[in-house]
């Protein structure tokens, strides 16, 4: 039994010291791959099988997998000088996961950068040559989709960098600026544009994009805009004055309300409404389109701060689905008071209009009718908790543009 014992105590001996030994084996190779300056070979695309495979450029806004050796222990990770988004703890001491930064200022990166991947460490650093591109532009929007001639306005988007070609409402512009982190172009409205108005194009050298609507487009889509096409019934008063709106293009509407209890929602009261006769929404040839394809669009110019109460919109005094309008409110809850500057161009998506749970219209016949027309009312209500002491804004412009 002594013997058995003594046996078994030498293999837990053994046992403890090869435990031991691979333990200081580990550390040794933990402690070796945290040491050693990085070096990079190759940059990798960030999909599953089988797009994975190596890259000869890069853009912006993507993901990557950068392959090398001394990769842990990263503490920045530079593309063209600025910093991208990561975490060392997906990281092994091969392998590293990125996210390039979705703006790079490429006109403004010093030449020592452009091109460049640096790559940080707390045991050291390397910079890798590699291009770095910027991607084809797109567009999201124009600030004010009714500008007069002369007036300033903006394309909105992404990647307006080193721009070749501008076409607005269908004329060449020669004369404009792009801003240094590729997210607009400002220009002035040119003299010429149709009644029914032209496109919005940006070439750069990356690629090119248009809309497929056309801005300043005063006949298609058009529910009311007071005065080539006035469908105005009842409801807020109207007026043609630049002195209060400045930069109107003709008549337009004003909402207003005041002394508004918290919930009420009377909207028909006090000129809070604007309610037009039956107009062609959608053409029914279209019908079958998705909710998607469209957006409800106006102008609107507010100069009195706005922080309380909704604008809602309906069709054809039916609440069955509904969409609201309350630029006051952020994201996150809290309330920053409206104004603009001048008129700008206000756009929500026919999926907006939602039922009491929140549910969009399944089809385009559900929101609208088989046949896509019908008035629009659009009306302020009161659901917030507090009193809406002022309330004014003017409105035109009510239109429904397909987007794609």
């Amino acid at each position: 039994m002594k013997k058995l014992n003594h046996i078994k105590s030498c293999l837990l001996l053994v046992l403890l010291a090869t435990a031991a030994f691979m333990q200081s084996g580990c550390k040794k190779d933990a402690t070796s791959s945290s040491k050693g300056t990085p070096v990079i070979t190759s940059i990798r695309n960030y999909v599953a099988h089988p797009g994975d495979s190596l890259l000869s450029s890069v853009g912006t806004g993507q993901w990557v997998v950068i392959s090398g050796k001394n990769l842990k222990g990263a503490l920045a990770i530079n593309f063209d000088g600025v910093k991208g988004s990561f975490n060392d703890a997906w990281f092994s001491d091969t392998s590293a996961i990125a996210l390039i930064p979705a703006v790079i200022a490429f006109p403004t990166v010093p030449s020592d950068k452009l091109n460049t991947i640096q790559y940080i460490t707390n045991h050291g650093q390397t910079t890798f040559s590699f291009p770095i591109v910027a991607p084809a532009p797109t567009i999201s929007g124009v600030s004010n989709e009714d500008a007069n001639p002369g007036d300033s306005v903006k394309i909105n988007g992404l990647s307006f960098f080193f721009v070749k070609s501008v076409i607005y409402g269908g004329i060449n512009i020669t004369n404009f600026k792009s801003s240094n982190d590729g997210t607009s172009i400002s220009l002035a409205v040119p003299a010429g544009i149709t009644q029914t108005g032209g496109i919005v194009s940006v070439e750069t050298k990356s690629g090119k994009a248009a809309t497929v609507y056309s801005i300043h487009n005063l006949v298609n889509g058009v529910l009311n805009n007071y005065d080539n096409i006035n469908n105005f019934s009842w409801g807020s008063g109207t007026s043609n004055s630049a002195a209060s709106y400045p930069g109107n293009t003709g008549y337009y509407g004003i909402m207003k309300a005041s002394n508004v209890p918290a919930g009420d929602g009377s909207w028909w009261n006090d000129g809070r409404s604007i309610n037009t006769n039956s107009a062609q929404w959608i053409p029914q040839a279209n019908m079958k389109d998705t909710l998607s394809h469209y957006v409800l669009k106006f102008e609107i110019s507010v100069t009195k701060p706005w922080t309380n109460g909704s604008i809602q919109i309906v069709k054809d005094y039916s609440w069955t689905y509904s969409a609201l309008y309350h630029p006051w409110k952020t994201s996150t809850g809290a309330t920053v008071p409206f104004t603009t500057k001048g008129w700008q161009t206000v756009t929500i998506p026919l999926s907006n209009f939602v039922d009491s749970k929140g549910f969009p219209a399944p089809t385009l016949s559900d929101l609208l009718g088989s046949a896509g027309a019908g008035a629009i009312n659009v009306t302020f209500t009161n659901d917030g908790s507090s009193t809406v002491q002022n309330f004014e804004a003017a409105i035109d412009n009510i239109r429904v543009v397909r987007i794609k």
